[in-house]
């Protein structure tokens, strides 16, 4: 039945089956009466499904419907089939699983999205992999210009070590070379002294950081803690990206968060430019995710003008109510990581190979001081935004909640939702802390997923009860949202990291590592109602829309995705290849499996 339009014609030709004495007036509050009833009528309808809808109750239905992008109704079958309209479109979803639109706490589209820009970029499993592609790019870049190698992790190489100065010498004596997994580095020879690092070299700039150097000799091993800004790389002659370039390629990533079931996202390093990007395809209707923008701010200027820069970011125009684009609040990196050895820990890291740490006495390093951080902390919550800080170590755990225990005696924090970003490494205590002051924290099971082996070696099982603490935090009220902290490549299960967010679901759920098959503290796992809740209503809540988005409900957005398998009744062991057969947001498909 195809909906009338109700025309000149239609007037004066009334439908067949009028009585002839039909009155004008009668047909006229007919009419109207038909075009409230088509005006109310829902534009979609899913039925015969399995519909998870995340409310409070965890209530499953069989049937929802969508009007102007919203959930109309949900239901039973006939419930929500006898409110269809002349022009609503009924799909049968032959009872497969739906669930709300999934949200990622922590991605970094704008970078990840131009990775491979220029070149392929292949998977790095071992040392030689690495050589290799310093071998291949020295082959085609002129003599003296700078190979640099991102975000290759040496606790996911065979070997689990930096590659070294000397062999890096070897694969390339002509280019400087910088492997860099974030705030620290190895770099060949050619580099060091490009930078002009050498065995006087200081860390005099005010900021958080060491060079390695030979216990004997004193030269720098060319191994960097948190020291890259001191590396003078120079602009590579590679093929640049035009801006036409850049939206071209988020697109596509965006489209590819789609087809995982991701209908929204945080950015949790945003800049001015790829905010920008964001609004064109939204200007273009081509944005097919919601943003959430954790605003990316420095930590080396004095307080007194991170101040004034938070105050006018308050101000920005993307600062308002916005349920596609807006900035929630600031970012800043705390301290190190744990994949380079660098986090701040509440005891020594302990001697290690791997990390390259001979000092007994080492726990890593915090960034910037307590008064800088407080002062940052408490502008943002004073301005009515988000703090977040990169803190991945227990010992930075403990630094910022403090923190947050300091401005709340004071300045009520609860309304700002004060993060704790990555929270790999936390303690009984913080977790208790979280709801009491209304913490919450984004954590990246993809890192427990890829690198619990080479915590299990340097630390040991015991010293691993609070890694990544998922139980524990559910159980204490506390809310947490599962994220990856996607940096690299257009691959959902081989980017860096993998931004699947059923790996993500399956490994809260077992708690087993791609190297360490065994459960590492299972008493940590969630059920797989609770992994639901960290991919979608907890998410919300640290999007600020939970009253829009994360379940569906009676007037909430229609973001929903329809799954190849009932997550909640599979075999545990496949959670992970669990395929998205469509996306909607607000009601309309973004993807679709071919």
């Amino acid at each position: 039945m195809q909906q009338h339009d109700f025309d000149v014609s239609y007037w004066h030709n009334p439908p067949r089956g009028l009585p002839m004495n039909y009155s004008l007036a009668s047909f006229c509050a007919l009419t109207l009466s038909t075009s409230i009833t088509l005006a109310q009528a829902p534009d979609l309808i899913l039925h015969n499904a399995k519909i998870v809808t995340v409310d409070e109750k965890f209530t499953i239905v069989q049937a929802m419907a969508i009007k102007d992008g919203k959930i109309l109704k949900t239901g039973s079958n006939e419930e929500v089939l006898k409110i269809k309209g002349a022009n609503t479109v009924v799909k049968d979803a032959a009872g497969k699983t739906v669930l709300p639109g999934l949200i990622d706490s922590h991605v970094h589209p704008a970078g990840a999205a131009m990775h491979e820009f220029d070149h392929p970029i292949p998977a790095f499993e071992t040392i030689q992999d690495v050589l290799d592609y310093i071998k291949a790019r020295a082959k085609v870049l002129p003599k003296g210009e700078w190979i640099v190698l991102r975000q290759v992790f040496i606790t996911r190489l065979k070997e689990q070590r930096y590659p070294t100065k000397a062999e890096m010498d070897a694969a390339s004596p002509l280019h400087p070379v910088l492997y860099s997994t974030g705030p620290d580095a190895s770099l060949n020879s050619l580099a060091l002294k490009l930078s002009k690092i050498d065995k006087d070299f200081k860390v005099n700039d005010g900021g958080a950081g060491q060079v390695e150097k030979d216990l004997k000799t004193g030269e720098p091993t060319g191994i960097l803690r948190n020291c890259t800004r001191f590396v003078k790389t120079s602009q590579p002659s590679q093929r640049q990206p035009t801006e036409a370039d850049n939206i071209e390629r988020l697109h596509l990533l965006l489209k590819d968060y789609n087809s995982v079931g991701l209908t929204g996202i945080i950015d949790r390093a945003a800049g001015t430019s790829s905010l920008e990007r964001f609004k064109k395809l939204k200007d273009a209707d081509k944005l097919t995710v919601r943003l959430a923008a954790s605003y990316s701010m420095g930590t080396s200027s004095p307080l007194e003008t991170l101040e004034k820069d938070i105050a006018k970011l308050a101000t920005h125009p993307m600062r308002a109510p916005d349920n596609m684009i807006r900035i929630i609040g600031v970012k800043i990196f705390l301290d190190g990581g744990m994949l380079t050895g660098s986090a701040y820990m509440q005891k020594p890291w302990g001697l290690s190979k791997i990390y390259s740490i001979d000092d007994p006495t080492y726990r890593g390093l915090l960034f910037l001081s307590r008064d800088k951080l407080l002062g940052m902390a408490h502008a943002t919550v004073k301005n009515g935004m988000q703090f977040t800080a990169h803190s991945v170590g227990d010992g930075a755990v403990e630094t910022l909640v403090s923190i947050y225990e300091e401005i709340n005696r004071t300045t009520p924090v609860r309304s700002t939702r004060p993060c704790i970003t990555h929270s790999n490494f936390m303690f009984k205590d913080a977790i208790e802390k979280m709801p009491k002051i209304g913490i919450v924290a984004d954590i990246q099971p993809a890192w427990l997923y890829l690198d619990s082996h080479t915590l299990v070696s340097q630390f040991g099982v015991e010293r691993l009860e609070y890694f990544q603490p998922l139980q524990s935090i559910f159980k204490a009220g506390g809310i947490v949202g599962g994220g990856s902290d996607h940096m690299q490549r257009i691959d959902s299960m081989n980017s860096v990291n993998p931004y699947n967010p059923f790996l993500g679901m399956s490994v809260a759920i077992n708690r087993k590592g791609k190297y360490y098959p065994q459960k590492l503290r299972p008493e940590q796992a969630l059920t797989r109602e609770q992994a639901i809740r960290f991919y979608t209503m907890n998410n919300a809540h640290l999007m600020f829309l939970e009253k829009e988005i994360g379940s569906l409900e009676v007037g909430k957005q229609g973001d929903f995705i329809v799954l190849d398998r009932d997550i909640l009744t599979c075999d545990e062991d496949t959670i992970a290849q669990t395929k998205c057969l469509a996306t909607y947001l607000s009601g309309k498909q973004v993807y679709a499996v071919k």
